[in-house]
Order: structure tokens, then sequence, then C-alpha cells
């Protein structure tokens, strides 16, 4: 694994080591998330969790991207297979055409927020989301443009077992994001 572009006094990966680093901000950036993917919503945990990873792939955030895939999968029926085809093509993937239209929008903002336009809500509208979920889904997006940014920006360390990732979602799926204390 990479070291960190800073001396973080720790071997933990990806935006854990930071978060860990810093825990001033690791308690806000942890409810953001803990909120966004986890609060009440009309979206599954696992579709939030499904929007994170999309995100932070087409992104090319390969730690975000690993571990949001690996919680989804753990709370979706259809498991790694559907994450998996999602990440290689929305378009084709077996999902709801609300979802699809989700997913439409986060790659939008992911590029540009200006590229969301009243016709592009209107389709999500109309495959049946809601303006809450078009909402939390333009700040699931936009908050892991910035997650992904901090990891990568700092260079953290990139585990290459998947297991990692497996472990990692079981924990977020039974404890969640909140910084501990």
């Amino acid at each position: 694994m990479a070291v960190a572009h800073i001396e973080l006094g720790n071997d933990i990966p990806g935006i854990v080591g930071l978060l860990t680093y810093r825990p001033e901000t690791a308690r806000p950036l942890g409810e953001l998330a803990e909120v966004l993917l986890r609060g009440d919503s009309t979206l599954s945990r696992g579709e939030r969790e499904l929007i994170a990873a999309y995100v932070s792939r087409r992104n090319e955030c390969e730690y975000c991207s690993n571990s949001h895939a690996a919680t989804a999968a753990a709370q979706l029926p259809g498991g790694a297979g559907l994450v998996g085809q999602v990440l290689a093509d929305p378009g084709t993937a077996p999902v709801s055409a609300k979802l699809r239209a989700l997913l439409d929008i986060a790659d939008l903002i992911r590029v540009d927020g200006r590229l969301v336009s009243a016709d592009i809500v209107a389709k999500a509208r109309a495959a049946g989301a809601t303006d809450l979920e078009i909402h939390d889904t333009v700040l699931i997006a936009a908050a892991f443009c910035m997650y992904n940014r901090y990891v990568d920006g700092l260079g953290t360390a990139v585990p290459d077992d998947p297991a990692q990732y497996a472990a990692g979602a079981q924990a977020l799926v039974e404890y969640g994001y909140r910084a501990p204390g």
C-alpha cells in the first residue's frame, strides 16, 4: 500500500486513517454520511450506498468506490452482482427507472451541478422520485465528490484485499458512520 502524502500517525487505509488523524473534522463528516446514507429516507440504505459507490467509481476514487460498493452489496438484494452491473452500466442494470434517473442526476452533479436541468429533474419525478429523494441524491453526490477528493488528495492507502472492504462494510452496516466519542 502507498503511504499518504502527509504523516497521519497511523497505518489505517482510506478515509478512516484521515478521520483518525483529525477527529475534529471526523465528527461532522461522519454525521453528514450518517444522515445521508443511513438516516430516514424512502430510498433504502443500499440504494444510497449505491449512489455513493457510483459517484466514487465515476470519480475514479478506488478506496471510496470499493468500500461503498461493498456496503451497498451487503444491503441490496442481488448483492455484489447487482452493484457490479450498476457500476459498469446503470443504463442496462436491473434497477428501477427511479434509481436509474437518480444515478443520472448523481453523475451530472459529479461533473458540474449546473448540468442538472429542470428536464432531468422532471424525468426523475416521472420515474417516481420525490423531491426529498432528488435532494438527497444531489447532496450524496456532492458530498462524495468532497470525500473522494479528500481521500485521493492526501494519497491515502488503498487496500488490495476485497475482504478488507467486506469487513468494513459489515461494520458500517452494523454501526454506521458516526465517529466514536
